[in-house]
């Protein structure tokens, strides 16, 4: 069995006005929610047990009906913090998906994520320059490293790159846990030095990332479940304005199919 936790709580303040009224997860895409078009998504592929990590403006998103957990200190806490606040859901049976609330996906890219084995499975896009492209002028700029070994295994991701070599792919804010390493999960993450920094940040406030990084140089094998286009991130408006705009002129869909 599979469940996913999606990760919603932050204000989207790159897509305010939108956000202004509504929690990020829950602006409209071609007239439906971000939220709502991923759990279609998860649901066609038999994902149905799912959970909702809020803050911002929870009570929304508590009307989709689905179970929730709440970041009090969403406002000054990251995602991971928001990640660990669903801890009872996350100790259940069954693999875990982890989702940010700010992408949607392809059924396709989410079967190549469901039958990635390891203990950790990445969500990889290959061809992420083409969609950096659409969005920015410099794509390195907003880009980060992400480099793989020769058996498929990230070894490094979140930096700041100097030049594309280090960039073998994108992560993509998709994340599958195996089910034997749930409790080992959990574990690591209570034994860190909640007094240390972790690439420039505090303990609670830690990008995934760096979380994910680790793990990693902990020992943990993070398989890439590698995708070539097929999902969005919405991070600001001049991405929604981009993809909306791509839509209407019938070019979306070599990105993500409405």
């Amino acid at each position: 069995m599979t469940r996913v936790l999606i990760l919603a709580a932050g204000e989207g303040t790159r897509l305010r006005p939108l956000t202004n009224d509504k929690p990020k997860c829950m602006v409209p895409l071609q007239g439906t929610s971000l939220v709502e078009r991923q759990i279609s998504c998860l649901k066609r592929q038999g994902v149905t047990d799912i959970h909702i990590a809020t803050g911002y403006r929870a009570e929304q998103i508590e009307t989709l009906g689905y179970p929730t957990s709440f970041n009090p200190r969403y406002n000054k806490t990251n995602m991971v913090s928001t990640l660990f606040c669903a801890l009872n859901f996350i100790q259940q049976e069954g693999d875990l998906i982890i989702a940010y609330g700010d992408i949607v996906y392809d059924d396709i890219n989410l079967i190549t994520l469901l039958e990635s084995d390891g203990d950790i499975a990445l969500m990889i896009d290959k061809k992420w320059r083409e969609l950096w492209s659409l969005r920015l002028e410099n794509p390195l700029e907003d880009a980060e490293t992400l480099v793989m070994n020769e058996k498929g295994y990230v070894t490094e991701l979140g930096k700041k790159p100097d030049n594309y070599e280090r960039i073998q792919g994108q992560y993509t804010g998709l994340i599958k846990i195996s089910a034997n390493k749930i409790a080992d999960f959990v574990n690591f993450y209570q034994q860190l030095d909640r007094n240390a920094t972790y690439d420039g940040k505090d303990f609670n406030n830690m990008y995934m990332t760096s979380f994910l990084q680790a793990l990693i140089d902990a020992g943990w094998q993070a398989k890439a479940a590698l995708v070539n286009n097929g999902w969005l991130e919405i991070d600001s408006v001049e991405d929604l304005e981009q993809y909306e705009l791509l839509a209407q002129q019938g070019k979306l869909d070599k990105f993500y199919k409405v």
